[in-house]
Formats: structure tokens, C-alpha cells, sequence
């Protein structure tokens, strides 16, 4: 079974999807025409991977009339960040064995 961290290691992996967070998160809400013209891409393909980010819920959509703007929803990186502090500390620990070892070796 897929862990949450999992699901947004594969989403995000995808430079495409990727940038478009990366500019929802520094430019707020946008719809898919804005992230059309930034992205360089066509909009079925913009639709496409925001579909896959809002699958791994880094953003969400709010109808606007006849638009839709796309919002990042960055709380949704928690798993990821916590995934990341609980490897940090694991290889910290080794690190700091591996310096006791070798102080001991040297003495």
C-alpha cells in the first residue's frame, strides 16, 4: 500500500507537475489559462497534470464563474516533510556512530 509520501515522491517527481506547484505556491491562485502561458505547454496537458496534483491533493480548484482557479495546498506536504525529519535524523545518528567509531580507532 502506497504511503502518503509515496504518492507525492511520484507527483512531484515530474518536472512539469513540479514547476506548476513550485508556481501556485509563489504566485497564489491561478487558472488554467495562467499556468497554460507560463508552462509552455498545451492546456490539455496543464489539465492534465493539475488533475494529478489535485489527485495527491497539492492543490484544489474553486470555480469562479466560467473559470477555474487553482490553488496550492501546501499542508499536504507534511508526510513529506515528516518523512524527510525521520530520515535526517536516522542518518544523523549513523553519521554521529561512525565519529565515535573512528575517534575510538584513532585513540
Amino acid at each position: 500500500m502506497a504511503q502518503p509520501h509515496d504518492i507525492l515522491f511520484s507527483t512531484l517527481a515530474d518536472p512539469t507537475r513540479r514547476a506548476l506547484f513550485e508556481h501556485l505556491c509563489t504566485r497564489g491562485d491561478q487558472t488554467v489559462k495562467a499556468l497554460t502561458e507560463h508552462a509552455g505547454i498545451s492546456q490539455p496537458a496543464v489539465s492534465k497534470h493539475l488533475g494529478t496534483l489535485k489527485r495527491a491533493g497539492l492543490v484544489v480548484g474553486r470555480q469562479n464563474g466560467r473559470q477555474t482557479f487553482y490553488s496550492p495546498q501546501t499542508e499536504a506536504l507534511k508526510s513529506l516533510t515528516d518523512w524527510a525529519e525521520q530520515m535526517s535524523s536516522f542518518w544523523e545518528s549513523r553519521i554521529d556512530n561512525l565519529e565515535n567509531l573512528l575517534k575510538r580507532m584513532d585513540n
